[in-house]
């Protein structure tokens, strides 16, 4: 990789110059012996990048054909701190604190290209810079922002920048690189390296936008051969290269004499209060009632605070004056005169002496409003516009009455309903002969009801489209994706519910009628769970799936408990199908709140497939549906809910293929995490609901995930949202409206240092893999990327995990110490704390660590703990006076346990996926919990684990937005991107 640095020099200042450091290239110099001689010689930079890859770095220099004449090549000679015979590494290019370095000088090969502002102002996000660059782009971006909001004043070389704040510059100051200041020669202070920067870059922007129109008025008579210094100096500040004077000494005089008068604060004070000040206004006036003649009149006015409004009829009356004395007038006719520059159709309404309005069309007046008002307004002028203009103009919207087509009270998404279309603008609906007013002017402005409208016109076209089919019918699916805006030949759509039967669907939350609980429940439900009762009821008692997306630990199973016995004659028989882990849960709470539901488990190498469907509830497990998928596919299920949904998120998987192919008039899924990486897990969730609904997969793909995936598109995620709104219920335990009794849940990191035995295996497994994916591509060189990652996270834990030994010590680790100290704080207060961890070889050799250390028992539950072990465990951990310490691995007890005992937990390595780790803290933060629950997650700075964390914090916005993955992303990157990753930084030491 090339990291790119660049320095401006006032001698210079329409150039920018770039050189580079080769991150691949060997960091040791030319070794000498003998002392360290006083004046250090001039070296080549060892790892400088050649000139060839700094031209292929930059885009457009043409390089090395030729075909860029204003990109130059050459070399310079830089100082630079060194160590020895070598130059030291940017921080960008793996460098760490300077030291003792001293300043050497090197030469590199140097790059001069034309310096465009907008280009650097703007980077582009993939180009490797420096903190030299960042630095001028960042001084460019200011510069523009100044000259924007007219700070700036003409200087004797040209326009200066006038800084509001001398702060800003202090701030730039700040954080100017030191090695900015190695070319601005000897003794240049920063602040005057800045100032002159600012000062070109002001002048350019400016200059530039001032372009061929003229500063001096037009000369009558004969022109001078020489123009007069004053007048030179004018056209250089519209950017002509103009010479001012000859001599040294009138030119010094002439700059002195432009600077006190600039310092005198003429510039800067004003004759008259601000209110006295008058400028220019344009007031548009409406046609008279069944006319088509609009009237742009001329007016003066005071400043924004002012409401001084003086028309031109009373000017040409003599019945104005000015505190000024200055005659309104000559000011009237100057602010049209200045203002035809901008607006030329105004030059026909000045053909009079007398100029006091000017006659438009409607054709005109659209012109004005969108163009010429716009450009008047940014000159500085006051226009009045009609209080009914809007600057996007009114989107045309379609109301949609919907009736049913079918006699019977339920209904779904496959329901056929009947539709009407009628255009609204506003609150207004047009009448036939409006709309078709509109579709045949070529203007989108419309009097309607005696009232002026701006109509946006590509909403007339879609309108236009949408009327031609005016009547016919839709399934109730296509009329909320059209009410969605996800239709794209169609505008936003309102749908007008006739009959009431769909208002509920389309509205943000819906009035719901309670549903009885019968007395066979034995247990108290919440408000909330009553609600969700009453939501899973209406839809799915109409047909329609449903994903009950309630936050871990806020009581999904219960609220599904209680609607089995709600709804017993239309449910059972029940399908539940859930982790191999929580099958002993599920059995144990429908026996604790519902005894009276038969049972049975179909679970473990001794199931009955001839038992199936023989009980009100039938529990397996997500591995069993695709071992036994015919004979439970034979059975007549009347409801099948799958617990942790997220076990389908992968739509091409067998085992997601088989659930979607499982059938029941009512559909459930339960999830804390909809979405835990890519937006194809929601597919694959809302097409076991309701098949078809979102479309087809690739369609899905090509419309939804990658625009909000890749590009954040807010339009589809508000579509995508408006779409699964109806039905997914997400409600969060940290929002107070939903559960008040619930405590504080404090997250926070803890940053571990490397050992040096750590620090010793992890660099060498860096560079071994980076020695064997040389010249390795596609699966090979995959596998290797992934051993390597693994290797890595490993050491991060513990030197004995990787090298497969005992683990005779905690000081082999820094992460192993660290935890040990929080955890004897944990036991000093008498609490209890949960560990996770993704290695259980690793869980393993912790017991005998804590155990030792602490001297307090351990409990340890892996995915080779069989379940009455399991169920063992929990009710020990619970338990009044059980062991304070609970070891679990992230995949087996990352879910469906409730461990509320423990209000502390420890995150000891990452995960790719943050639900993952969402789930596994939520064993303990979930109802029952009385205590605040502090949630510590354990990172290994200046190394992957630090890496992981950003792409962790990164995944959690994809989550949120709607309600990518894994470690592949690694394995497609260069080896100096690889070598960039994995390598340690100063952090892992520190």
């Amino acid at each position: 990789m090339i990291i790119l640095h660049g320095f401006w020099t006032p001698d210079s200042p329409g150039t920018i110059r770039v050189w580079g450091e080769d991150t691949a290239a060997p960091r040791e110099g030319e070794k000498r012996r003998g002392r360290r001689p006083k004046i250090p010689p001039v070296r080549p930079h060892p790892f400088a990048a050649d000139m060839e890859s700094l031209c292929r770095t930059i885009p457009g220099t043409g390089y090395p054909s030729g075909e860029s004449a204003e990109a130059e090549t050459g070399s310079a000679t830089i100082l630079l701190p060194s160590s020895g015979s070598s130059p030291l590494p940017s921080p960008e290019c793996g460098g760490g604190p300077e030291g003792s370095a001293i300043l050497a000088p090197f030469t590199v090969p140097l790059l001069s290209l034309p310096l465009s502002l907008p280009d650097l102002a703007h980077l582009p996000s993939h180009l490797p810079v420096g903190r030299t660059l960042r630095f001028w782009s960042a001084a460019a971006r200011y510069a523009a922002d100044l000259a924007i909001n007219g700070f700036f004043l003409p200087g004797p070389d040209g326009w200066e920048a006038a800084l509001p704040d001398m702060d800003q510059l202090d701030a730039l100051r700040r954080t100017f690189p030191p090695a900015c200041r190695i070319w601005a020669g000897d003794g240049m202070d920063d602040a005057i390296l800045i100032t002159s920067f600012l000062n070109h870059a002001v002048h350019e922007i400016v200059s530039s936008g001032i372009g061929d129109r003229p500063l001096l008025p037009p000369k009558r008579g004969r022109k001078r051969s020489i123009p007069l210094p004053e007048e030179a100096w004018v056209v250089h500040l519209s950017g002509a290269p103009v010479s001012l004077l000859d001599e040294a000494d009138e030119d010094e005089l002439f700059r002195r004499t432009v600077r006190e008068w600039i310092n005198s604060g003429s510039l800067h004070s004003k004759t008259h209060k601000d209110d006295d000040i008058l400028r220019g206004c344009f007031l548009l006036e409406d046609p008279d009632p069944g006319k088509r003649r609009w009237k742009l009149t001329f007016n003066l006015a005071g400043s924004e605070t002012s409401s001084r409004l003086i028309p031109a009829e009373d000017i040409w009356n003599g019945n104005v004056t000015t505190p000024s004395g200055d005659d309104p007038a000559d000011i009237l006719l100057t602010e049209l005169g200045m203002a035809a520059r901008i607006y030329p159709e105004l030059k026909a309404g000045l053909k009079t002496a007398r100029p006091t309005a000017l006659p438009l069309d409607t054709d005109g007046a659209y012109t004005f409003l969108t163009h010429a008002a716009p450009l008047l307004i940014d000159a500085g002028y006051s226009v009045i516009l009609p209080a009914w203009w809007k600057k996007t103009g009114s989107r045309p919207s379609l109301k949609v009455s919907v009736t049913k087509t079918e006699s019977e009270g339920r209904f779904g998404l496959r329901s056929l309903a009947s539709y009407s279309w009628k255009v609204a603008v506003g609150d207004t609906e047009l009448t036939p002969e409006e709309f078709d007013e509109l579709i045949q002017q070529k203007i989108p402005l419309i009097r309607m009801h005696g009232q002026w409208v701006s109509i946006d016109e590509s909403g007339i076209e879609m309108a236009k489209r949408a009327f031609e089919k005016r009547f016919g019918t839709m399934t109730v699916g296509e009329l909320l994706r059209l009410s969605s805006g996800a239709d794209p030949d169609l505008p936003l759509a309102e749908i007008v519910d006739t009959d009431g039967w769909m208002g509920w669907l389309l509205s943000e939350k819906g009035e719901m009628a309670p549903v009885p609980v019968p007395s066979s429940f034995r247990g108290t439900l919440r408000p909330y769970q009553e609600e969700g009762i009453a939501w899973l009821s209406y839809l799915t008692r109409n047909g329609i799936g449903a994903c009950l997306a309630d936050d871990m630990g806020l009581g999904k199973t219960i609220q599904i408990i209680a609607y089995l016995l709600a709804w017993e004659e239309e449910v059972l028989p029940a399908l539940i199908i859930c982790p191999t882990s929580l099958v002993g849960n599920w059995r144990r709470e429908i026996q604790r709140f519902a005894p009276d539901l038969s049972i049975i488990t179909h679970h473990g190498s001794s199931r009955d497939t001839a038992l199936l469907g023989d009980a009100d509830v039938t529990i397996t497990t997500y591995p069993l549906v695709v071992r036994d998928l015919e004979e439970i596919r034979s059975r007549s299920w009347k409801a099948i809910i799958i617990d942790e949904a997220q076990n389908i998120k992968n739509p091409q998987a067998k085992q997601s293929r088989a659930v979607r192919s499982l059938k029941a008039d009512h559909a459930i899924a339960l999830t804390g995490t909809p979405v835990e990486n890519r937006l194809t897990e929601l597919w694959s969730i809302m097409e076991f609901l309701n098949p078809g609904y979102l479309g087809s997969l690739r369609a899905f793909k090509e419309q939804y995930a990658a625009p909000i995936e890749r590009f954040n598109d807010p339009e589809r995620t508000r579509q995508l949202r408006t779409l699964i709104r109806p039905f997914v219920m997400r409600r969060m335990k940290t929002d107070k409206a939903i559960i008040s009794d619930l405590p504080e849940k404090m997250e926070m990191k803890v940053y571990c240092t490397l050992t040096p035995e750590q620090a010793s295996l992890y660099e060498g497994v860096v560079l071994e893999l980076l020695g064997m994916v040389k010249g390795r591509d596609g699966i090979e060189r995959k596998g290797l990327v992934l051993s390597a990652l693994m290797k890595l996270k490993q050491i991060c834990n513990h030197p004995a995990l990787f090298q497969q030994d005992t683990m005779a010590s905690p000081d082999r680790s820094g992460k192993c110490t660290r935890l040990l100290e929080m955890l004897e704080e944990v036991l000093d207060a008498g609490e209890r704390a949960l560990i996770f961890t993704q290695f259980p070889s690793f869980g393993e050799r912790l017991i005998d660590l804590i155990t030792e250390r602490c001297n307090v028992p351990v409990l340890f539950l892996h995915g080779g703990t069989p379940q009455k072990e399991r169920d063992a465990m929990v009710q020990r951990f619970q338990g009044e006076g059980g062991p304070p310490i609970f070891l679990l691995s992230l995949k087996a007890g990352g879910t469906g346990l409730n461990l509320t005992a423990a209000n502390h937990v420890f995150h000891l390595d990452r995960w790719w996926n943050p639900a993952v780790e969402n789930q596994a803290t939520d064993r303990a933060f979930r109802i029952g919990q009385t205590r605040d629950v502090q949630v510590r997650t354990m990172i290994t700075g200046g190394t992957l684990e630090e890496q992981i964390d950003e792409v962790i914090e990164g995944k959690k916005k994809l989550a949120g937005s709607i309600l990518s993955g894994g470690e592949d992303w690694i394995a497609s990157l260069s080896d100096d991107e690889l070598r960039d990753l994995l390598t340690l930084r100063t952090e892992a030491f520190s």
